[in-house]
């Protein structure tokens, strides 16, 4: 008698078990490649969504509070250095004849902060040399543009930051409306401009942040402010400009600006 393949065999319900195997048809592997190709698509679909949430939440969520404890740490050891005046909480003299111009290091060195009135009195962020990602802009600072002039010099003092990730200083730029104060806080000084407009242009448009803005090669004779930032949000498509005139600045010695002391006053 030939040979049995158990491996064909099993038992048929219902029938006595007198420990005799009995024959039976082989199964049939159905659609056996083409389920298991469809299960591991499946497994690699729900791997690759398993990554991209977690890429979503690091770069939407832990980016920024890595920034913003960053920045939380630059700004009191910013405030801690000894050529750093803290203002009395008084209302400093305008004035309008130059203003003191900030010393400035290699990139990421801090040369002072901006505040935002129009944004609550916990805005507040440093401004750095450079605008490189990882030593400036991933770092939650706005970056200021190299070739641009510096904070309260004639011309246009321009700033890139983040819009989304990375503490985001530049996120709710859309709230700044014409006639709102940009607050430059230096070592000495503070520097309060007007916004008188702004625009979104392409990436290419690098003129915004010529000395005279949109206006390349022409002498400047304002104290101009850009903000730059990506646009719109969570897309680098375009860029958000906003535009500040230069209207007076405060000695630190002196006291604050009145922006800035009724948003202490308002805590």
């Amino acid at each position: 008698m030939a040979s049995t393949d158990v491996d064909q065999l099993e038992w048929l319900p219902g029938q006595p078990d007198d420990g005799t195997p009995r024959r039976t048809r082989p199964r049939k592997r159905r659609g056996g490649f083409l389920a298991g190709l469809v299960g591991v698509v499946g497994e690699l679909m729900i791997t690759a969504g398993v990554l991209l949430g977690l890429f979503v939440v690091w770069q939407l969520w832990w980016t920024d509070v890595e920034a913003n404890n960053h920045q939380a740490q630059v700004l009191e050891d910013w405030r801690g250095q000894g050529d750093v005046i803290d203002a009395p909480p008084q209302p400093g003299e305008p004035r309008t004849d130059p203003p003191p111009l900030p010393t400035v290091g290699g990139e990421g060195d801090v040369m002072g902060t901006l505040h935002v009135p129009r944004l609550g009195p916990d805005y507040e962020y440093s401004i750095a040399e450079g605008v490189s990602l990882g030593a400036v802009l991933n770092r939650g600072y706005i970056g200021h543009y190299p070739d641009t002039q510096l904070p309260g010099e004639v011309g246009n003092f321009a700033t890139a930051a983040h819009r989304q990730s990375y503490g985001a200083p530049y996120r709710e730029i859309e709230q700044i409306v014409v006639g709102d104060s940009l607050v430059v806080e230096t070592a000495d000084a503070y520097l309060v401009y007007e916004v008188v407009g702004s625009e979104v242009v392409h990436p290419s448009q690098v003129e915004v942040i010529a000395p005279v803005p949109n206006e390349p090669g022409v002498p400047p004779t304002e104290r101009m402010i850009t903000l730059t930032t990506c646009h719109p949000l969570f897309s680098a498509a375009e860029r958000w400009i906003t535009y500040g005139q230069f209207q007076h600045w405060v000695d630190k010695n002196d006291g604050m600006p009145a922006e800035l002391l009724e948003l202490e006053e308002g805590r």
